[in-house]
């Protein structure tokens, strides 16, 4: 019996949080899940085994990065994204929909698409549905999303209204384009993005017409883009129920610790952000009792390990000391071990929860782990 293109299982519930398993062809990704970011074919400053070894199941790869550079023609040339990073398990793309945003004095956009001026050379190009859905197919994508537009947040609301309808229009096209892949379509999934801002409305409309077109899961998206925690909350309050029940709920880009916690509670299921790799590689690290910033002075006669509770390879070998020492010499090693220690606190935190969900003692674990992330190491 050949493996499940997509199915997704809830195992247990705990008031809105869940715990199940997506099952796909290249393995099984437990849910709550974090994905490492893979911007560019590779988690920043970590090996591909570690990255398995810290825990996770998926990673994620940047549509508009890799068809810059390397280029998606060449990866697909070179056997896909999987062979070319060395990461047999799944792996989820972005469509570039966020560039939209991010690089928004490089780009123009029309009904068709988005056309760019690359942030390398400045030379353009026009992303459409049809052809984000042909990257991810060239990169092999086992999840692949839907193309979007995410609007800055403090737009007008006639502003945030248009953009969201021209994503649901972009949407249909990209289950379209998706359906037109041949084999890839038949052993991949979709994701569909919800937009709307901080609307209930829009995020209703938007939900709407979502389920309308079918996807394999659902995107919360443009979140996390300086609203702040309680105003997102606010919005995953009524948002995350507008979407299906029996589908996996991604929030992208999403986020600290306390953010991923208060996320479960209100039924997400996926999360990506590069905190935890960009944190390491500036000398922060995530603990149990809140971030530390191993530059301080305080640390540089401390024995103790970056977090006593943890059980990364950083934790059992290095002091905060030492690895005080390697941020403030500017030593590469610093931003390995960092790196190294917060993808795994990042997945411990993840099993944690997926065991509270599954022992009907989430309510109390997440207090519990807000009084101590509070504490501020």
């Amino acid at each position: 019996m050949s493996a499940p293109r997509f199915e997704f299982t809830i195992h247990a519930t705990d008031g809105l949080a869940r715990t199940g398993t997506i099952a796909m062809r290249r393995g099984e990704i437990r849910t709550p899940a974090f994905m490492p970011v893979g911007t560019a074919a590779t988690v920043k400053a970590m090996k591909p085994e570690a990255v398995r070894a810290a825990g996770a199941d998926i990673i994620l790869g940047n549509t508009y990065h890799l068809m810059l550079r390397p280029g998606a023609e060449r990866v697909a040339r070179l056997g896909g994204l999987h062979k070319f990073m060395n990461w047999p398990r799944p792996i989820l793309t972005d469509s570039g929909g966020y560039q939209v945003m991010s690089l928004s004095d490089l780009r123009k956009i029309t009904e068709e698409g988005v056309t760019f001026a690359s942030h390398l050379d400045g030379s353009r190009h026009l992303i459409t549905p049809e052809r984000s859905m042909e990257i991810q197919r060239l990169l092999g994508s086992d999840i692949v999303m839907a193309f979007d537009e995410c609007p800055k947040i403090d737009q007008p609301r006639d502003v945030i209204a248009r953009s969201m309808e021209m994503s649901m229009r972009w949407a249909r096209r990209s289950r379209e384009g998706f359906d037109a892949g041949g084999e890839h379509a038949e052993n991949s999934a979709l994701f569909g993005i919800q937009q709307g801002a901080l609307e209930e409305g829009l995020r209703h409309a938007s939900a709407d017409a979502l389920r309308e077109i079918g996807f394999d899961g659902y995107a919360i998206g443009g979140l996390a883009v300086g609203e702040g925690q309680a105003a997102m909350f606010a919005t995953l309050d009524f948002a995350t129920g507008q979407l299906p029940t029996g589908r996996p709920r991604y929030l992208m880009g999403v986020g600290k610790p306390d953010d991923l916690v208060g996320a479960v509670e209100r039924g997400v299921d996926m999360f990506d952000c590069v905190l935890p790799t960009r944190s390491g590689r500036n000398g922060q690290g995530f603990t149990g009792n809140g971030p530390l910033n191993l530059r301080n002075a305080r640390f540089a006669e401390d024995t103790a390990p970056l977090d006593a509770r943890c059980s990364c390879p950083t934790c059992a070998t290095y002091s905060r000391a030492y690895l005080h020492h390697l941020i403030r010499s500017g030593e590469i090693l610093g931003a390995l071990l960092l790196t190294e220690h917060n993808i795994g606190f990042y997945q411990q935190l993840m099993q944690a929860m997926r065991n509270a969900i599954a022992a009907g003692e989430f309510k109390a674990w997440a207090a519990q782990f807000r009084r101590d992330y509070s504490g501020g190491g």
